[in-house]
């Protein structure tokens, strides 16, 4: 078998799947992003947070949010708190209002809303991770244009668990033997196998899936790079947490992220435009 056998059989390992657009969706972003549109769609959408006073700050009444536990809600209440007695330039996020203000002193400066983490837990062969947004206060570390992102673990066990495939990770240095007997190694920034010496890399815009493995690729490779789905800009927050853009503008208003919040194009491009790096940034 040839090594352009071996690219072959990653890429129609995918396309036997049913969701073979979300399978190759890291050419766009990542494959959970249409997944959660449509599933979002169905549920019903958060009331609309109704503004007053030229866009002065306004939210729904806490007896109206929803808490899971009364941990939940007093962590909530010191975070809203916090937020409330806050002053000078600031961004305030509500995450039960799926709603963001920009406000200096006492002037609403944008009032937007937004896409707010989703809340689930994802549990499979051992990797948990329960997607949402921790409360309090952060600051912006750093911002760009055209941002590219490297998936964290999340995305290739998610992927895993909804095409029923085995997660296994590709070494940073050496390699790893494929169902096939092929050897999967790194050389340069790219991955791909090796076959009779020599090395062929494989598409970055797939997932390395053969046979019945999706492969987690090492981080700073090309094969875990992803334009796009950041959408034009990002500040980021730390610890994976960013305020960014997003391909997916219908997902704007809804409980639909991994933890980020999402914005309208023109609401993150103000954002980038404004909010310089050392912002502080208030979360409830």
């Amino acid at each position: 078998m040839s090594s352009n056998r071996i690219r072959s059989a990653s890429i129609l390992s995918i396309a036997s799947f049913a969701a073979i657009t979300a399978a190759a969706a890291q050419s766009q972003g990542y494959d959970s992003f249409r997944r959660e549109t449509a599933r979002a769609l169905s549920e019903k959408k958060s009331r609309e947070v109704e503004e007053s006073n030229g866009g002065a700050r306004t939210s729904q009444a806490a007896s109206d949010y929803h808490f899971n536990s009364r941990t939940d809600s007093l962590d909530w209440a010191r975070s809203r708190k916090l937020a409330d007695k806050s002053s000078g330039f600031r961004v305030i996020v509500s995450l039960q209002d799926r709603h963001v203000w920009v406000v200096s002193d006492e002037d609403t400066l944008l009032s937007a809303p937004a896409a707010v983490a989703k809340g689930t837990t994802l549990n499979i062969d051992g990797y948990l991770k329960t997607f949402n947004t921790e409360r309090g206060l952060r600051t912006v570390l750093d911002k760009s244009a055209d941002p590219i992102w490297q998936p964290p673990d999340w995305l290739y066990y998610e992927t895993a668990e909804e095409q029923g495939l085995r997660i296994k990770r590709i070494p940073d240095h050496g390699s790893v033997t494929a169902s096939d007997g092929r050897k999967i190694t790194v050389q340069g920034n790219l991955v791909g196998v090796l076959t009779d010496g020599e090395f062929e890399a494989f598409p970055t815009k797939l997932h390395v899936i053969i046979g019945e493995d999706l492969y987690i690729p090492p981080m700073g490779t090309e094969n875990r790079r992803v334009a796009g789905t950041l959408g034009k800009y990002k500040l980021n927050l730390g610890e994976g947490y960013m305020l960014h853009g997003t391909p997916d503008q219908n997902s704007i208003g809804l409980a639909a992220t991994h933890g980020c919040v999402r914005f309208r194009d023109e609401d993150i491009e103000w954002l980038y435009e404004n909010v310089p790096v050392g912002t502080k940034v208030y979360i409830y």
